[in-house]
């Protein structure tokens, strides 16, 4: 028996994403004692190819581009060469495509990330071929209790094969810096006396920034020492500023680009607002939590597990315009509630979400399967040993 395993993650691509980050996180504060890592991204580079070569663990790009199929050769010679004990795939491109190619090459252990439940943006036939190829899965991982309830009732797969372990964050290093709020709002070009909400993410449909803007010419109206920023980049980049423009949003919005380190960013906010159209559970609302930034919310399936509306949060009917501004101007007008949300949050994700947690729960899934592992033996799909 081998002293360590090893553990192909194989993801879409290392773009700006949240399943982006939770990969990192699993890899950063993985055991190297039991575990062995390796990272394979389907085409490209993307802007986390640094941090996660950062972490020490080998990476490879399978294609130049999506469309470029170099990655089944390549993925093909990985699995073959390498003889890995587990494939741990992540987002639908990974799902569809790099996990039969592990079984092909019989790869025994194939653990499916899934990140989120809606699929009302993707083709009926992508849907189909998602749900066949989860069936190739020998455990799935859940990043919240909806996700996995979808997974159950509506792909059809065994209870006992799908765990919900909710995504986590270094808790070390995102803290409330009131300190630095100065000089994060310098760097950023950000006023210094402004009520500032930010946006984070991909500029994507999934992301509904388009939303964002109208919210921000609303509360702008009657609130005008409000600031909006949005850090991100994607392929509604240009569409965005067009309508930025339009809405005359002026020097109180700013296109921030891609924000390579967080840690610095969130200081300069007041207010985090995620007008998601769906989401499984984002890594910016657990680092809002632990940042002291208020959360304005879509109140969607996996952010409703974390915060309570009124409680430690502001969650808004998904796609009310009108909803979000009313939120925002009541944070501005009562700087008690938003004291008051913050530290609830900041209590609730240092009890239960840290990144340390989340990749114990992934790899205690891990040894259920692995020969020999806390004396059972390897499992395939279906339970069968």
């Amino acid at each position: 028996m081998r002293s360590r395993h090893t553990i192909l993650h194989v993801i879409d691509s290392l773009a700006l994403g949240g399943a982006q980050s939770g990969l990192i996180n699993l890899i950063r504060h993985g055991d190297r004692e039991r575990f062995d890592f390796e990272v394979a991204t389907m085409h490209g580079h993307g802007v986390y190819w640094d941090s996660v070569r950062a972490l020490g663990v080998p990476v490879h790009s399978l294609s130049v581009h999506p469309f470029v199929p170099s990655y089944i050769p390549a993925l093909l010679w990985l699995c073959s060469t390498r003889r890995y004990d587990i494939v741990h795939t992540h987002l639908i491109g990974s799902n569809l495509i790099a996990k039969p190619l592990a079984a092909l090459c019989r790869v025994r252990v194939r653990i499916n990330h899934d990140h989120c439940n809606d699929k009302t943006s993707m083709s009926p036939w992508l849907v189909r071929a998602d749900k066949l190829t989860n069936r190739l899965s020998t455990h799935v991982v859940a990043v919240s209790a909806s996700v996995r309830d979808y997974a159950v009732r509506q792909e059809g797969l065994a209870a006992d094969r799908v765990d919900t372990v909710y995504n986590g964050i270094d808790l070390s290093d995102f803290q409330p810096r009131p300190a630095m709020q100065g000089t994060a709002r310098e760097r950023f070009g950000i006023p210094p006396d402004a009520f500032v909400v930010v946006g984070v993410g991909r500029l994507s449909y999934q992301k509904n920034f388009g939303l964002f803007l109208q919210v921000a010419a609303r509360v702008l109206k009657d609130r005008p020492q409000a600031f909006f920023a949005i850090a991100g980049t994607g392929d509604e980049d240009a569409a965005l500023r067009r309508q930025a423009q339009e809405l005359g949003l002026g020097s109180r919005l700013k296109f921030l680009g891609f924000v390579s380190d967080m840690r610095a960013l969130y200081p300069a906010a007041d207010v985090l607002m995620l007008t998601s159209r769906y989401e499984g559970l984002p890594i910016t609302i657990l680092e809002s939590m632990a940042t002291g930034t208020v959360i304005v919310s879509s109140n969607l399936d996996g952010v409703q597990e974390v915060l309570r509306d009124g409680e430690d949060s502001a969650l808004v009917t998904p796609g009310d315009a009108e909803g979000f501004a009313r939120r925002l101007v009541q944070l501005i007008d009562s700087p008690e509630l938003a004291a008051s949300y913050r530290q609830a949050a900041l209590a609730k994700v240092r009890a239960s979400f840290s990144a340390e947690a989340a990749a114990r729960a992934v790899e205690s899934i891990y040894l259920r399967y692995l020969p020999g592992a806390a004396g059972i033996p390897a499992v395939t799909p279906g339970g069968r040993s």
